[in-house]
């Protein structure tokens, strides 16, 4: 019997497992049936991505003339990952020239361009989201799964209109250029944050805050003109905090959203994040005190500033 295979993966710039076994039988319900069984390689920890995503799995058996097709593995519902390139070289600064930018220090803020920039960025709030559990059984593949949902829903924000949120912007921290180092975007990317322009919702008083809506009002669209600029996602890795990375990017933040005609900038913050309220403080946020106060299901409070 002639067997031929044929796997492509989705992913370059990487070295590709070895094969361990291939495994052809046949069954009643299906004539014949391939397993094919891949090693996990050490690029599997190396890289933060879904490594066993593969394109369609093509089997064709010359006696039989029977051919199968194995479906891609995906974890996303039929969504198919852009094609990263995880050793991709950083944007240069002529590359990134025309959009808004804020330089500090070793960094410059600004928005994210490339997808393997608004993959890393999902990777950061991933490793910010299980930091509190490190030690926690199979965290890696939790956090696998929660940036490639990041990075869909990332991209879809960012692309269009979402909910009440009327435009969105993910903003990253890079390492400035050096042009005696090459560096790739993975490790480039030292913090990120999301800035939208929402609206507020019939019956929203404060952002997430419902209340009755006024049936009057809503017909006449007084909803509609009310709109604010909302801060989310703010996270910096661990192995470069302390250098003004989320004050710099904050400042950016405020002014895209003024440039954008917003008055008013909110944020949500955990009630127990002590140094994160600090930072809004300083920056010169301020509690709503109107706002409903943190209950069981929204451990949170509202902060806001005038622009």
């Amino acid at each position: 019997m002639d067997l031929k295979v044929l796997s492509v993966p989705q992913f370059h710039g990487v070295q590709l497992p070895p094969i361990s076994r291939l495994i052809v039988k046949r069954t009643k319900c299906n004539p014949l049936v391939c397993d094919l069984r891949v090693s996990p390689g050490p690029f599997r920890e190396t890289f933060p991505v879904l490594c066993t995503r593969w394109k369609n799995i093509r089997a064709q058996c010359n006696d039989s003339e029977q051919s199968i097709h194995q479906s891609s593995v995906s974890r996303s519902d039929n969504v198919r990952l852009p094609e990263l390139a995880f050793d991709r070289l950083q944007l240069t600064d002529e590359e990134y020239c025309g959009i808004q930018t804020r330089g500090f220090g070793h960094f410059v803020a600004r928005g994210a361009v490339l997808d393997e920039e608004y993959w890393t960025a999902a990777w950061l709030r991933a490793e910010a989201h299980y930091e509190s559990l490190p030690y926690m059984r199979h965290v890696d593949s939790f956090k696998r799964k929660y940036a490639e949902q990041e990075f869909y829903a990332l991209k879809k924000r960012c692309s269009l209109r979402d909910g009440n949120s009327l435009k969105c912007f993910c903003l990253v921290s890079v390492k400035k250029e050096d042009k005696n180092v090459k560096r790739t975007v993975l490790k480039s990317v030292v913090g990120t944050l999301d800035l939208s322009i929402r609206q507020f919702l019939p019956g929203e008083t404060f952002p997430g805050e419902l209340k009755k809506p006024n049936t009057f009002l809503a017909s006449h669209g007084a909803y509609g003109a009310h709109r604010y600029a909302y801060i989310a996602n703010v996270c910096v890795s661990k192995f470069a905090r302390r250098q003004g990375i989320a004050s710099n990017m904050l400042h950016l933040a405020s002014d895209l959203a003024t440039a954008t005609g917003m008055k008013q900038l909110f944020v949500h913050v955990n009630f127990d994040n002590n140094p994160a309220q600090e930072l809004y403080k300083k920056f010169g946020f301020e509690m709503v005190e109107t706002a409903s106060s943190p209950s069981a299901n929204d451990l949170r409070l509202l902060m806001s500033m005038q622009l």
